[in-house]
């Protein structure tokens, strides 16, 4: 990169800060394409730092999540024009996300059972396609959401649903992302959330900066 390090590390603080390129581009005084692409490349970094994190064990909530702009029609499960996002979250600690192309039993049990250590405790809404964590090893509680959203006390998925929440309001900023590139804005969501607050945000995107060009 032609960038100094001076402009470098202000990319980078404004990243952090949740900054538009465009907008950090003419506030620190450079190209606004060369802005893009430096964001493009931290969400690159990002994305390869975190897919490869060890499991999660302990209390868990699972859940899918629908993204994208207004639109009339079916909510939810089977919206057209969606993202549909599967989120893993540990109760006290990091969330794990992943687009998926379906919501399917195929599609959803084997991202659980890679990501999540055996005789955990799987909290769930009553969607069919978790049934099968019964018998797949984990220790399964449901929350029916057409009775309650919270069934009796720790029994709940308001953790993961919190998390598509905050996504969500980060991600309205951008006024569409592009779906074949949605995945990095996802995992960026994901870093922010488990690496937070912003000076440890940055701490950790300098090391794996350098990391990447060592």
């Amino acid at each position: 990169s032609k960038l100094t390090i001076i402009q470098t590390n202000r990319l980078c603080e404004h990243f952090v800060a949740g900054t538009p390129a465009r907008t950090a581009a003419e506030l620190i005084g450079v190209n606004k394409n060369t802005a893009v692409l430096f964001y493009h490349r931290l969400r690159l970094i990002i994305a390869d730092q975190i897919e490869d994190a060890s499991p999660i064990r302990g209390e868990i909530e699972v859940d899918e999540c629908y993204f994208g702009g207004t639109r009339k029609g079916k909510r939810g499960r089977g919206a057209a024009g969606k993202v549909p996002v599967f989120g893993i979250l540990k109760r006290g600690g990091r969330v794990y996300t992943k687009m998926i192309p379906d919501s399917k039993i195929t599609t959803l049990i084997p991202i659980i059972e890679a990501k999540v250590e055996p005789d955990s405790i799987v909290f769930s809404d009553a969607f069919a396609a978790y049934d099968v964590l019964d018998v797949a090893g984990f220790r399964h509680q449901r929350i029916n959401h057409q009775k309650t959203f919270v069934q009796s006390p720790g029994r709940h998925i308001n953790g993961i649903e919190n998390f598509w929440n905050q996504a969500k309001r980060h991600l309205r900023r951008y006024n569409g992302i592009p779906r074949h590139n949605f995945h990095l804005f996802l995992k960026e969501c994901e870093w922010r959330f488990n690496y937070g607050p912003p000076a440890s945000l940055l701490k950790t995107l300098k090391t794996w900066i350098k990391q990447q060009i060592s």
